[in-house]
């Protein structure tokens, strides 16, 4: 499918502003007191990869205008779910804000914060592994993936916070590598069982003229470009889909592992935490890439030239 930036950005952007919150949420439930500047620090940076990240999704609409609509098919639509959590979500955060603000400890709302979050993760997985017509997206291991990337993100830049303003991470990088280690072999998992699973939408499957032997189309549904075509027939070479997954891990797996490990052994922890995060993003926006790029929509079956 064709790899639109505005939601590959919208999906990295929101789920490591999540996954912030979640962290900072679990911080409080586990009786972690904030120390300095660490948690409004970690507030705004959760705030604000959140709010980009929801607003830069509304760009892929026709009328982003009206994407308030979308809102009111909660008992039907992911999409919609995703929006109503997200703002339950970021509500609860701005109600643990105030709470710390006013010297409580916030373990309840953290507790609820973090929930909402990770909840929120689920949704905008759910928007895409709920979608049978791609059989690379519907599968149990995408909400996996999704939730394991935005968990192994809080986790990276809260770390790094907690180096800047409370002097010192503690375990917070070996654990943060530990997650990240854990998300790519999801998505390992993920791009193993979508390359070798047996494909379910064929010509024969799609026209039922399977027990008649095998079916050749005879000409094309349409003699020129169409929307279709540019929006579900995207296509990626393997040598390119290959050379950007060894990108996609190197940078958002092999370095974030090793660089929060030299942190964790006290090797100039904050450049190496530092490194960390901005190699993890930038693997991710190129491993999100792919999502979209590796996916084929079903309909295409009728575009097969045989």
């Amino acid at each position: 499918m064709h790899p639109a930036y505005s939601i590959i950005f919208f999906t990295v952007s929101s789920g490591a502003g999540f996954g912030v919150l979640a962290a900072l949420g679990l911080a409080a439930f586990l009786g972690l007191t904030p120390q300095g500047g660490l948690y409004w620090a970690g507030f705004v940076i959760g705030f604000g990869l959140s709010m980009a990240g929801l607003v830069s999704s509304t760009f892929h609409l026709g009328h982003p205008e009206r994407a308030w609509r979308a809102l009111s098919q909660w008992r039907s639509s992911w999409l919609s779910r995703e929006g109503v959590l997200a703002i339950v979500a970021l509500a609860l955060a701005g109600a643990f804000a105030l709470s710390l603000l006013m010297g409580g400890q916030g373990r309840l709302l953290g507790l609820l914060t973090a929930a909402f979050s990770l909840i929120t993760v689920y949704s905008t997985s759910m928007i895409y592994a709920q979608l049978k017509t791609v059989q690379r997206w519907c599968q149990p291991l995408t909400p996996v993936v999704f939730l394991c990337f935005s968990l192994a993100g809080g986790a990276l830049i809260y770390a790094f916070l907690a180096q800047v303003f409370a002097g010192g991470a503690g375990v917070l990088p070996t654990v943060a590598a530990l997650l990240v280690f854990l998300a790519w072999g999801a998505k390992l998992g993920w791009w193993r069982r979508g390359d070798t699973a047996p494909v379910l939408s064929t010509p024969e499957s799609a026209t039922g003229l399977g027990a008649m032997g095998k079916v050749r189309m005879l000409e094309a549904p349409h003699t020129g470009g169409n929307y279709l075509l540019k929006e579900m027939g995207y296509k990626i070479g393997r040598k390119h889909q290959a050379r950007l997954r060894q990108i996609a891990l190197m940078l958002g797996g092999i370095v974030p592992v090793f660089a929060t490990l030299f942190a964790s052994w006290g090797l100039w922890p904050g450049l190496f935490l530092l490194m960390a995060v901005l190699a993890f993003l930038g693997g991710l926006l190129a491993e999100r890439w792919l999502f979209f790029a590796e996916a084929e929509h079903s309909v295409m079956t009728y575009y097969t030239r045989t």
